[in-house]
């Protein structure tokens, strides 16, 4: 079974990521949340799964820049303090939208 597709992934604003999925729900996500649950290396241990980034050391108005598409299965987002490693899959973007909804 296929995972979840986006059909539009929209830059809102400096500040929001908008994705229409190709099933016609929609998710919203506030560049620091994305920051603060960035899944790469540095923010989370890799052998421990242990999150090594701090959640409020992420100011709550982060934006974001580049945005870049990874392959057909995830984005990569440059962030306003130079972040940019998490891989955000559209697995994982579908899941936080979920338990937010």
């Amino acid at each position: 079974m296929a995972g979840p597709q986006p059909r539009v992934i929209h830059r809102s604003d400096p500040a929001r990521l908008a994705i229409e999925w190709a099933d016609g729900a929609r998710t919203d996500l506030a560049a620091a949340d994305l920051r603060r649950r960035c899944p790469c290396a540095l923010c989370v241990d890799e052998l421990t799964g242990v999150r090594t980034l701090d959640p409020v050391s992420i100011p709550q108005d982060m934006t974001q820049g580049e945005l870049k598409l990874v392959g057909n299965y995830a984005i990569t987002v440059r962030f306003a303090d130079g972040h940019h490693t998490g891989l955000y899959t559209w697995n994982l973007l579908r899941e936080w939208a979920e338990d937010e909804g």
